[in-house]
């Protein structure tokens, strides 16, 4: 017993200097101001500050347009993949572009939505063109989208997958239609992994900024694109700090409302 403690020292070790440790310095630079003073006056101005406040609307909208076109996507691949031979081979492909570093996404996508891209180059053939593609709020939800699917297909596939197919044959069996079959039996099965999916790409899209930058330009400005305004231009790393704050707490308050227990629900055909 004392081994297996002393084993997890280093574990301990590293949650306190780079979880804990990160967090509570944010905190603690959010709470005063650059004289190192306490003050509220940070998030006094976050609240009362327009620009702000519509910065965090931007942020839950965006990553609730991202969620939204990810679900509609992926839930239904999920669910044909379970139905598919070589099923194996099907979810390596899926995976592969994760694989792939985020900049380099990035820069392949400037290079395909530019004024000079694929895109714009195909539409010339037909005498289009060009067209603005890059820099507007489509190319931004179109490439977060694409680059979070797979991390939506796959909790849905698991969670698919571990359905009993029994009980779909019995939902037919006792006549129930197609629809009545997914929305009394596969989804609420299914549900725990469309949750784990919402998880999994709402609140990092919460916080998105590289691509903001890169495929949204100025035009779509989030809490993310703030924080990193606030540390790396203007230098004022209290006031990123409180932003920083602001967004750990709506993703835990989105954690604590998509992670709820489900309470039973009787169901009649």
């Amino acid at each position: 017993m004392k081994n297996k403690k002393l084993f997890l020292i280093p574990y301990y070790l590293w949650i306190f200097l780079f979880v804990i440790l990160p967090i509570l310095l944010i905190i603690w630079y959010s709470l005063t101001d650059s004289n190192h003073h306490f003050t509220l006056n940070n998030f006094v101005q976050f609240f009362r500050n327009g620009t702000f406040l519509r910065m965090m609307i931007n942020s839950f909208w965006y990553a609730f347009l991202i969620t939204v076109i990810t679900l509609i996507i992926s839930y239904p691949a999920a669910y044909f993949l379970t139905k598919m031979k070589n099923q194996q081979l099907w979810l390596m492909l899926i995976i592969l572009p994760t694989w792939i570093n985020l900049l380099l996404k990035a820069y392949a996508f400037i290079g395909i939505l530019g004024n000079n891209g694929l895109i714009n180059k195909f539409l010339h053939l037909f005498g289009i063109g060009p067209v603005n593609i890059l820099f507007t709020d489509f190319a931004f939800i179109f490439v977060a989208t694409y680059i979070e699917i797979p991390f939506m297909i796959l909790p849905i596939y698991n969670a698919i997958k571990e359905i009993d197919t029994a009980l779909i044959q019995a939902s037919e069996d006792l006549g129930a239609s197609k629809w009545q079959t997914f929305y009394y039996v596969l989804w609420p099965l299914s549900k725990p992994g469309v949750e784990s999916g919402v998880q999994a790409i709402f609140i990092p899209s919460l916080s998105l900024f590289m691509l903001t930058r890169l495929i949204g330009g100025n035009r779509v400005i989030t809490l993310g694109t703030a924080i990193e305004e606030y540390f790396m231009t203007t230098m004022n790393w209290n006031m990123g700090a409180t932003i920083g704050v602001v967004l750990i707490i709506l993703m835990v308050l989105v954690m604590l409302l998509t992670g709820r227990k489900r309470k039973r629900k009787r169901v009649n055909l």
